[in-house]
């Protein structure tokens, strides 16, 4: 008996050391959880996971170690047993974490099921209604892939992480682990080394060679990433860890934060005179920096008294005399709850930027909005597949004139890897047009017919003459999703010619156009029979030339080039809506606008002229008061071409 209580109070005495082992180990985890030290912390969750201990707490933070590191696979795991074990202690933030992270593992149902319970549980918040109202958008996004664009890893030869690309006149300047210039320690977030910035060279096939560090004083034994420069390459801001006379400086919760710095180059080419921008603080973070086209504004990403979510795009005025404007926040139809960093001004003007706010595949995903005048950014789009994918896209830059842009991701596949890698993105541009030309009556093929493709600026840039079975192939000076004109022509057999507004399609795709030509039943000196003039029609109240009128202008402009003494008169006409008087100066503008657009494109304004008749030769019964369809209004709004001579 005294034995067995022996037992009995050593098993006590045992389960209770156990207890306060397994404490000491949490709150020490907690520790270095609350100083972002996530790998040091996940080790010592394991250990108690393992030990068999349970709780929504350990279960949230193992998740968060992962999560924030963005190793979603395993966090999901984490995630996943805090719902099932203490599905009464989940708190919203969590459903929406478990749906993202199952976004970026492809497990799409399950991600609807949590974020379906975070849309319950977040009791109407922004984030949550803007989830719910777009999941059919998710649904089309995954279903979805832009074959026009091929993203490529080019830096799946370096051992760390590489990311934050930015142009730096014909090279790249890009944040890279794989080697720290300046020391060899290691960054306890996610136990990589610092990060410095590199400059490489672009290939003519776009890949980066020759890279070396960035030299001058920008590189320090902490973090530096994501720069940008002006035009001129004299001027660059970067991100850098806050680090104050070799040593890191920490603010809140011991948070070493992120600051954006300012340096200039020296004569001999180096970089110094590193500033620090006045609107930095301890207390937060502020990263990312771009560049308007103007270089007068300076938008970044931070944390910063205002945000919205955990971090939002700001933007500060670059003032004379080294000065900044106030820190403005972008606003709600930009930023979001959650994420949005990484923000780019592309050659066009538009915002490109990152989020996982915004409904997307998984992780961060790219967007972009145009800019409207006062009104700022709007019409936010996810960018898709392949650019992204349902893993971290970020620190998008693109040069939309030359069709070459560069990202960072995380992605993976056989082209991808678990770090951070910088993608190359290149137009895969390869339409053909191809089809037979024919008798419209006969449907036999027409040897000896020539085709031409004409683009949206009546430039010829290609043509082939047809054999015996009528074919014809277009396969190169095309560019993807583009306007282009097929036209077809048979002198030697005076066919009329015929022609077809086309689009080209997206990536490698065929287009066939087959146009079937009427043989002759003009008298062969009666130009405006063998010409075929036909009308141009105008939007209502509009005078501008509709795509569609540009075919038909195109064959007068083409028919004045072959003769050069052809002389045309312009008739423009209005439908009965509207005032007399109004209806009368609209088709002088009509009349104008079709006379310049052949001007503009070279043909001498001497042989032209063209007069506006108003409403006074409608072609049908829709006269004032009279209810005509849409349709029969078209009829009325036209400019008519009469050959002179």
């Amino acid at each position: 008996m005294k034995r067995r209580i022996i037992i009995h109070v050593l098993s006590v005495f045992l389960l209770v050391g156990s207890a306060f082992a397994q404490e000491n180990k949490i709150k020490k985890a907690d520790e270095e959880f609350d100083s972002y030290d996530y790998i040091d912390a996940r080790k010592i969750y394991l250990s108690v996971v393992e030990d068999g201990y349970k709780s929504a707490q350990v279960f949230e933070k193992l998740g968060d170690t992962y999560y924030f590191n963005s190793e979603y696979k395993e966090a999901s795991k984490w995630y996943g047993k805090l719902v099932e074990n203490f599905p009464d202690e989940v708190e919203p933030e969590y459903y929406f974490r478990a749906a993202q992270t199952l976004k970026s593992v492809g497990k799409y149902e399950e991600s609807k099921v949590m974020m379906e319970k975070f849309i319950a549980s977040s009791n109407g918040s922004v984030l949550a209604q803007n989830q719910m109202n777009n999941w059919q958008s998710f649904e089309e996004l995954t279903n979805s892939k832009n074959k026009m664009f091929k993203v490529t890893n080019i830096t799946s030869n370096m051992s760390g992480s590489d990311f934050g690309p930015s142009f730096y006149g014909d090279k790249i300047v890009f944040a890279s682990s794989s080697i720290n210039t300046q020391g060899s320690k290691v960054h306890d977030w996610n136990g990589l080394p610092y990060l410095d910035l590199f400059e490489a060279e672009i290939g003519e096939d776009g890949n980066l060679k020759n890279v070396k560090n960035l030299e001058g004083d920008i590189n320090s034994p902490y973090h530096e990433s994501s720069a940008v420069f002006t035009k001129d390459g004299k001027t660059a801001y970067f991100t850098r860890n806050n680090y104050i006379d070799g040593k890191k400086k920490r603010g809140k919760k011991r948070l070493v934060s992120l600051k954006i710095y300012k340096a200039t180059k020296n004569n001999n080419g180096t970089w110094g005179n590193v500033q620090e921008l006045p609107f930095n603080d301890d207390s937060y973070s502020v990263a990312h920096p771009a560049l308007d086209q103007e270089e007068t504004r300076l938008y970044f990403s931070s944390n910063m008294e205002g945000t919205l979510g955990e971090s939002d795009i700001w933007y500060v005025d670059i003032l004379e005399n080294g000065n900044y404007g106030k820190p403005i926040n972008l606003g709600p139809i930009i930023n979001t709850e959650q994420r949005e960093t990484f923000p780019f001004i592309s050659d066009n003007n538009r915002l490109f930027f990152s989020s996982d706010g915004h409904v997307g595949l998984g992780g961060l995903d790219v967007f972009r909005a145009s800019y409207n005048g006062e009104k700022g950014f709007e019409a936010i789009q996810n960018i898709g597949q392949p650019i992204n994918s349902n893993q971290d896209d970020f620190g998008f830059i693109v040069k939309e004139n030359e069709k070459i842009g560069y990202l960072s991701s995380n992605r993976e596949g056989s082209n991808g890897s678990s770090s951070d890698d910088i993608y190359l993105i290149t137009r895969n541009c390869k339409p053909v047009i191809y089809g037979a030309i024919t008798d419209v009556n006969t449907g036999e093929p027409l040897d000896g017919s020539i085709v031409y493709l004409i683009d949206r600026d009546n430039k010829v840039v290609s043509q082939q003459v047809t054999e015996a079975n009528g074919n014809y192939q277009f396969e190169e000076n095309m560019d993807c999703d583009k306007q282009y004109v097929v036209r077809a022509s048979n002198d030697e057999k005076e066919y009329q010619p015929q022609e077809k507004l086309v689009m080209t399609p997206e990536g490698s795709m065929m287009l066939q156009v087959d146009l079937a030509l009427t043989p002759p039943d003009c008298p062969v000196n009666d130009l405006g029979c063998r010409l075929d003039l036909q009308p141009i029609y105008f939007d209502f109240d509009k005078h501008n030339i509709r795509p569609d009128a540009e075919v038909e202008l195109a064959k007068i402009l083409q028919a004045m080039k072959e003769y050069p003494q052809l002389a045309i008169h312009i008739e423009s006409h209005t439908d009965s809506r509207g005032d007399d008087n109004y209806n009368m100066q609209l088709s002088e503008r009509r009349a104008k606008s079709t006379l310049e657009w052949l001007v503009d494109k070279g043909i001498d304004r001497n042989r032209l002229s063209s007069k506006g008749y108003g409403e006074s030769q409608l072609l049908n019964e829709c006269s004032n008061g009279v209810n005509c369809s849409e349709e029969q209004h078209q009829l009325n709004r036209r400019s008519m071409f009469i050959i002179k001579n």
